[in-house]
């Protein structure tokens, strides 16, 4: 039998209340101690305060969004330099393609939304470059990041150092066709506001705010 979903913060079972103070201290201590032990002993707290709340959140924004995936708390530490065994935050992500899509995260920092595409390589990251190269499609991304950014969102995403390929240095979107990925996000940081259930106001207004970037990447970057 599948036990009832809890927000982790008070209210009905699967009512986001909030991210309590109970998840950042929870991080913080984490990056102290990340260790099996420490995990094994605050579990507990992870799930009632961190998973219980995203979920819920989740739950909330997936009738205008979609589904969103919440990520595992394991690091994957095969090919890594760094071999502590757990995230230090916990993330979701509402996919509307490749790696394209909403993201909201709670960590030590507190909360942040975003949205973009993470990651492109081939066809996906040439078919992002035509777009940007367009007359008429280059420009409309110009504008819906620089409204983004007016906004108080951060743009971000790996970017190459010189011009990539095929692409003169001085054409005039040539900061955007440096990119090999590209996001937009805001940190609400540790506003009282992200531990009551105005935070799922927060989400969904910056989401909505970035549909139109989604929905333009969602077209130009195809596989």
């Amino acid at each position: 039998m599948t036990p009832p979903a809890t927000s982790g913060a008070g209210g009905a079972p699967g009512e986001f209340t909030g991210f309590p103070s109970a998840a950042l201290d929870f991080y913080d201590d984490l990056e102290v101690d990340n260790t099996k032990s420490y995990w094994e002993a605050h579990k507990h707290v992870y799930a009632a305060s961190v998973k219980a709340p995203m979920t819920a959140l989740c739950q909330a924004l997936e009738p205008e969004f979609g589904q969103a995936k919440i990520f595992r708390p394991y690091r994957d530490v095969r090919f890594a330099k760094d071999k502590t065994p757990y995230k230090t935050h916990q993330g979701a992500f509402v996919a509307v393609g490749p790696a394209t899509g909403w993201y909201v995260e709670i960590s030590p920092r507190g909360l942040r939304t975003g949205a973009g595409f993470y990651e492109a390589a081939g066809t996906r990251l040439a078919s992002f470059r035509e777009a940007v190269a367009h007359e008429r499609f280059g420009p409309e991304l110009e504008s819906l990041v620089a409204a983004a950014v007016a906004e108080g969102f951060e743009l971000g995403g790996e970017r190459l150092k010189t011009s990539p390929r095929g692409f003169d240095a001085d054409h005039p979107r040539i900061e955007l066709l440096r990119h090999k990925s590209l996001t937009l996000g805001r940190s609400h940081g540790f506003e009282p506001v992200i531990h009551t259930p105005a935070a799922l106001d927060l989400v969904r207004d910056d989401w909505r705010t970035l549909r139109p970037l989604v929905e333009w990447l969602a077209r130009h970057c195809q596989d």
